[in-house]
């Protein structure tokens, strides 16, 4: 597995080249419709056998399914992350198409979701592609062997595995659309290396409790950033919502919203406590980004 190496920040000239070379990538990318699938941590909120305030609320924003999402592009779609929730995220929001999967990183409540991919191969029996970092692909090859193996189980989602190290496109599974590109962001949730990632201006950034020095040119100019935002106590390996405000206001895009909290986050409560433009997620927010939003 790869380590936390403190690598020395880039210099100012070598940022600016970086931000420049992100953004002209992004530039020309098509209006993009993106929707907060689920905003929650890893046991989901209301969490089993609690009665606090924040899981008896009937505030809708206060239900939070495990974290996923979903971008839009042009008649493309791009998912990121399958958690355990998914059939039912995909199902509340008649998810149609998906061209490809985005994974952050190998934990339970981003990826059990998998094989719930199935149906979108029914009627499309092209390939789709799960683009990840490659620790990540490491792991999934081992715990879904009956999908990532030599000999697949019949009728399990055909699916293939991309390893990425820096940016890349993914292509349109339907002949229909240019590649989309797509930016990885290396993170550390903890010392394990994770992904976000970057689809023309807007960014997301879940399960993350630092962000590299190297990693911070390539999220200039964003419209909307999505990021995590676990509770207001600290955490070994999430941002507490005091770090993700710090973070936000380095990062500076137009808009944020925090994702992956907790049932000591009320939703009312919490979000009239943050700075202008920066809010708290919920399970079905959806916004559209780009040219003509």
């Amino acid at each position: 597995m790869s380590r936390d190496n403190h690598e020395p920040p880039l210099s100012p000239t070598a940022a600016s080249v970086v931000s420049n070379a992100a953004a002209d990538r992004h530039a020309s990318s098509p209006p993009i419709r993106v929707t907060m699938l689920g905003t929650g941590t890893s046991t989901g909120v209301p969490v089993l056998g609690c009665s606090c305030e924040v899981c008896s609320s009937d505030d809708p924003r206060d239900t939070r399914t495990r974290c996923s999402c979903y971008v839009q592009v042009g008649n493309m779609g791009i998912l990121i992350d399958t958690g355990p929730d998914f059939r039912r995220q995909a199902l509340r929001e008649e998810l149609g198409r998906i061209d490809a999967v985005c994974y952050t990183h190998h934990h339970f409540d981003h990826v059990v979701g998998l094989d719930d991919l199935r149906p979108f191969f029914f009627e499309n029996t092209q390939v789709m592609p799960c683009y990840m970092h490659p620790d990540t692909a490491s792991i999934l090859r081992d715990n879904y062997d009956y999908i990532f193996g030599a000999d697949p189980y019949p009728g399990a989602a055909n699916v293939a595995i991309e390893e990425v190290t820096g940016p890349f496109t993914v292509p349109s599974r339907y002949n229909d659309a240019p590649p989309v590109p797509v930016d990885p962001l290396l993170l550390y949730h903890g010392r394990t290396p994770v992904y976000g990632y970057r689809i023309g201006s807007f960014a997301y950034l879940t399960d993350v409790s630092r962000i590299p020095d190297e990693t911070f040119p390539l999220l200039a100019d964003l419209d909307v950033l999505v990021l995590d935002g676990l509770r207001q106590t600290p955490h070994p390996t999430h941002f507490s919502l005091n770090e993700a405000v710090a973070a936000a206001e380095r990062i500076g895009a137009r808009r944020t919203y925090f994702v992956h909290m907790t049932h000591s986050v009320l939703h009312a409560e919490e979000d009239a406590l943050l700075p202008d433009g920066i809010a708290l997620g919920y399970d079905g927010l959806s916004f559209t980004l780009g040219p003509d939003a």
